[in-house]
């Protein structure tokens, strides 16, 4: 299986930027409710490992949480190869808004 990967740099404490991330899933199906589905997420130690689909295609992954970067590293179906850029730079984009946006609402 293809994989991708996605390093987004931070300048949180890694606790901080673990809570931020357990938030992630719920910015994903507000923001890309028409688009991601079956979305799910469990922590191992200092990594959150992830699986959704997005437009019909299953993605999985995993974010490790390091001092300075969060590093992505996932599997892609065959057939979502075309969209391997897109995608990485959709997550990256992502979390960088995440890791750096000031303050961010608790439920």
């Amino acid at each position: 299986m293809p994989k991708f990967n996605v390093t987004v740099p931070h300048a949180l404490p890694p606790a901080e930027a673990a809570d931020r991330l357990n938030r992630f899933a719920d910015i994903l199906r507000e923001k890309f409710k028409d688009s991601v589905s079956d979305l799910d997420q469990t922590w191992e130690g200092n990594v959150l490992a992830f699986r959704f689909k997005t437009f019909g295609f299953p993605l999985s992954g995993k974010i490790a949480v390091g001092e300075k970067n969060l590093v992505v590293d996932g599997d892609l179906p065959f057939t979502a190869m075309m969209f391997k850029g897109k995608i990485e730079s959709s997550i990256r984009e992502q979390l960088e808004r995440l890791m750096t946006v000031g303050i961010i609402k608790k439920k």
